[in-house]
Formats: structure tokens, C-alpha cells, sequence
């Protein structure tokens, strides 16, 4: 593998993933990865553009935002791509109206949006809410149109918390589309469209862009394959295997967000 001059050459930009890079959630809302808070103030004092892209559809934007402050980051709403915001965008221009399978936390994201008479099935991390009687009234909302939309923010397998790791959307989704025998259209990471969305709120180009992710398929491959470069950190989800998939390898591996930081300052060009 080249050097790191090499690999981070003509960086203008940074995406950073939010949970297992910045903080792992969990009990009282979690808590900062060691270092990620200083690292954020670092990157952010550059020359470099930083933006945040995250997954996270268990809460809005904005309370995701007021944690990560609580928590001591140097963060603001607008600098927060979400897939909640981007799937009300996309529910507007095609005119759907949304059944929801979402947490509770997440529903003020579709306060302006019309849910009556539904004709698409719109689906989150509901954590707890993924009971029996929720997946099957998606699943009858499914098998009574004629043309049947599921849309997914995200399809992460799992995550990771304070406590351990997570089920994520990943498996319900699936389970939906096995049972309806559709494919699901996917309202974030790793779908070309929300990266493309990433860069341009970013404002540089893929090739001046490199994403800093804990998710190998999702945060890595997802962006690698929209022409950024990306690397993975060994915290949250990361798992040694990762360092070994078989379809993705990532331009770099890092303990965590510090020591991308350190590297990005040091190696990209002034």
C-alpha cells in the first residue's frame, strides 16, 4: 500500500461518520470515543471543509445535534447530512405518503409530511419498536398496493453501543422485502445518491473527498465506490475481519478519529 503522502494527496474535505467514530450511544446517551472531541476541533481549525454523515434514524437531527454538544462537540444542524431529512425530500418530489416504522424519537422529522392513506412504507432503527404488529402492518401497507415502496434509511446490519452491539434496519428490511418480494430503496449510507448529496453540501468534489467511517460496506465501500477515498476506524462497529473483506479494503486503517486527524494534517497537501 502507498505511503500516507501518497493516499492523502489533494484532500480538500472530510466526511465523518457519527456513531463508532465520534461517540458510542448508549445509557444517559452515551459517550465521546477517547480523543474524537479534541480531533473534531483539530479538523475543523483546518484548512480542511468538514461535514458530518450519519445513518443515525433513531432521533431528528436536531437531537442528535444537542447530544453531540452535550458531549463537548463542536457541531451545528446544518453541518449534519441525515437520512431523515433526504427521505422527506425524496417522499415530496414523488408525492408518497408515508406509512411509518420508525422510532419514536425520529417521528418529528415527518410532522410536515402526509401519512394519510398511505402508499409507501417508510423504514428506521425502531430498536424496540420492530414488534410483531409493527412489521406486519408495514407488511399488509406492502401487499395491498399495487406497486409496492419500501424505503429504508440505511441498511446497516448493526452498531455498537456502550452496552454491546445492535440489531440495526439492516434485518427488518430485509425480512420485508423477503416477505413482499421487493427491493427496498435505501435512503442513506451506502447509496450513491446520499453520498453525492454529502459532497455537494461538503462543496468539494469525490476525489478531494475522503470519508473516515467505522462501517467497512457502509461508510468504506459506499464511499469508494462514489470516487472519495475512505478509512476505517478500529472503534465502534470495527471488527478485525474487516481488515480482510473479501470485496472492500479501505486506503487506510486507524486506531481512531485522532490518529486519522493526525495523519490528515501531517500527509495531505498544504
Amino acid at each position: 500500500m502507498a505511503g500516507w503522502r501518497e493516499r492523502l494527496a489533494g484532500v480538500r474535505g472530510v466526511l465523518l461518520d457519527i456513531s463508532g467514530v465520534l461517540y458510542d450511544g448508549g445509557a444517559g446517551g452515551g459517550m465521546p470515543i477517547a480523543g474524537s472531541v479534541d480531533a473534531v476541533a483539530r479538523l475543523k481549525r483546518s484548512r480542511l471543509k468538514v461535514r458530518f454523515c450519519t445513518n443515525e434514524s433513531q432521533k431528528s437531527r436536531r437531537k442528535l445535534v444537542e447530544l453531540l454538544q452535550r458531549l463537548g462537540f463542536d457541531i451545528c444542524e446544518d453541518e449534519v447530512t441525515a437520512p431523515a431529512p433526504a427521505a422527506c425530500q425524496v417522499l415530496r418530489a414523488r408525492g408518497l405518503r408515508p406509512h411509518l416504522l420508525v422510532h419514536d424519537g425520529l417521528r418529528s422529522e415527518f410532522h410536515q409530511i402526509d401519512t394519510s392513506n398511505p402508499n409507501c412504507v417508510v423504514m428506521a432503527d425502531a430498536a424496540e419498536g420492530f414488534s410483531f404488529d409493527n412489521m406486519n402492518k408495514a407488511f399488509r401497507v406492502l401487499m395491498e398496493l399495487e406497486t409496492p415502496v419500501l424505503i429504508s434509511l440505511g441498511n446497516g446490519r448493526y452498531y455498537k453501543e456502550t452496552s454491546g452491539l445492535m440489531l440495526d434496519v439492516g434485518g427488518y428490511m430485509k425480512a420485508l422485502e423477503y416477505a413482499c418480494g421487493i427491493e427496498a430503496e435505501v435512503v442513506g449510507k451506502p447509496s450513491p445518491e446520499y453520498f453525492k448529496l454529502a459532497l455537494q453540501e461538503l462543496g468539494v468534489d469525490a476525489h478531494q473527498a475522503v470519508m473516515i467511517g467505522d462501517d467497512i460496506v457502509g461508510d468504506v465501500g459506499g464511499a469508494q465506490r462514489c470516487g472519495m477515498r475512505a478509512l476505517q476506524v478500529r472503534t465502534g462497529k470495527f471488527r478485525p475481519s474487516d481488515e480482510h473483506h473479501p470485496e472492500v479494503q479501505a486506503d487506510g486503517y486507524v486506531d481512531n478519529l485522532a490518529e486519522a486527524v493526525d495523519l490528515l494534517l501531517q500527509h495531505s497537501d498544504p
